[in-house]
């Protein structure tokens, strides 16, 4: 299994939004960053990623679970660009600032801080660990 993080601003694409979608979930499309779509690219059904919000908030709210692989973004007339399908696992208790990442040693060395313009990343399994211990996860 591999961990990610995906980037949505609250205001297009929020997490209450991503639950209310419930089990049959949501394409996770739109992105035309080819560092981003190559991350979709390597996605495996079954994998989790953090639900950041961007832009509003800045913050880690809750976790998705990616249940169908990379396939042709609908949105893209050219076809160039894939897009996934995730689902809402669960909300974290005490959502993870940006800035609150920034302060922890363990964590500076994440895309989310040293490529901050990037939408999808992908997260290594001990800053997994970490944040999810930060954010207390909450599985309701």
């Amino acid at each position: 299994m591999q961990y990610w993080l995906l980037k949505s601003e609250p205001d297009v694409w929020s997490i209450s939004q991503q639950k209310k979608d419930g089990a049959k979930g949501t394409i996770w499309d739109g992105v035309r960053n080819y560092q981003a779509a190559n991350n979709l690219k390597k996605m495996n059904k079954g994998d989790l990623c953090f639900f950041y919000h961007s832009n509003i908030g800045k913050e880690i709210v809750g976790i998705v679970e990616v249940i169908k692989k990379a396939f042709i973004d609908p949105s893209d007339k050219k076809k160039r660009f894939v897009a996934v399908k995730v689902k809402f696992k669960s909300l974290l208790k005490k959502p993870v600032t940006l800035e609150n990442i920034k302060k922890n040693k363990e964590l500076v060395h994440l895309s989310l801080i040293k490529q901050s313009r990037l939408s999808v990343m992908e997260i290594d399994s001990k800053s997994w660990k970490i944040i999810n211990k930060i954010g207390s996860i909450q599985t309701k």
